[in-house]
């Protein structure tokens, strides 16, 4: 396993460390790599049901790494981005599995992408997120100008990443970039906490194809929308999740669904 990235997994939830504490973990070529492989490991594994991520030390991630960008900024060649094949940023959307954020710290530029790129993101209070890039002269990089405005809405968007300004994650979850502010010391837990409710409760089946759905819909009429949920709706129905869903909340107990099939 990469030392830039991290895991353990226990009670259904894999938990991923961005690991370069030392630099805030400031974004890499290597953390990237070893970032994504593991979303690929954790979307392969029945014992995975749930993936949180977060970040080592005082930061999430506070952006690309300055020396890369003083190299490109130096007049240096980006050859290496050109020629290596990589994943989009957009990658984590099409894991089957919901991913939770835990912004523990400093999130900016491709660092705050990563995060949007989650499912469900907590942060704790005084962590401080920005877009940044206007700040570098750079734009809206990495496929932020489509899922921010779909989060916040146009106007708060162009806000944030125009001005590059720093919000706290008070006023992040205000303006519906977060989900919640968590007391620092409580962050880790209860993300944990919430992501193994999701673990033992909530059908594998049923949260990769409402993960799918959302993502997909932004694409879709409301008409287009409802087709497809209604035709997804009747295939549940003779599903064993349905089964077993309906008959733990009969029996007042867990439900015991089966993993996704790797």
């Amino acid at each position: 396993m990469s030392e830039v990235v991290q895991m353990t997994v226990g009670d259904g939830v894999a938990l991923l460390t961005l690991n370069r504490p030392q630099r805030l973990n400031a974004w890499t070529d290597e953390m990237e790599h070893a970032y994504f492989g593991l979303l690929d490991r954790c979307a392969a594994s029945e014992q995975v049901r749930v993936i949180v991520v977060t970040g080592a030390g005082r930061g999430f991630c506070a952006g690309a790494d300055m020396q890369h960008l003083q190299e490109l900024s130096d007049g240096g060649s980006d050859e290496r981005h050109r020629t290596q094949v990589r994943r989009p940023q957009t990658f984590p959307l099409s894991v089957p599995k919901p991913i939770v954020a835990a912004i523990n710290g400093a999130c900016a530029g491709i660092g705050l992408v990563q995060a949007l790129m989650c499912d469900i993101r907590f942060a704790a209070q005084g962590a401080k997120l920005t877009t940044a890039f206007s700040r570098r002269g750079l734009v809206a990089e990495h496929g932020i100008s489509w899922i921010l405005p779909r989060l916040v809405g146009p106007a708060r968007a162009l806000d944030l990443l125009l001005s590059g300004r720093v919000v706290l994650a008070q006023e992040a979850a205000e303006l519906g970039l977060i989900n919640r502010a968590l007391a620092p010391e409580q962050l880790l837990d209860e993300t944990i906490a919430y992501a193994r409710d999701l673990a033992v409760n909530c059908s594998p089946a049923s949260m990769a194809t409402i993960k799918r759905q959302v993502y997909a819909d932004f694409e879709h009429t409301l008409g287009d929308a409802l087709a497809a949920a209604d035709c997804l709706m009747l295939a549940s129905f003779g599903a064993p999740d349905f089964t077993e869903g309906v008959a733990s909340f009969v029996e007042r107990r867990e439900p015991s669904f089966a993993p996704l099939a790797g």
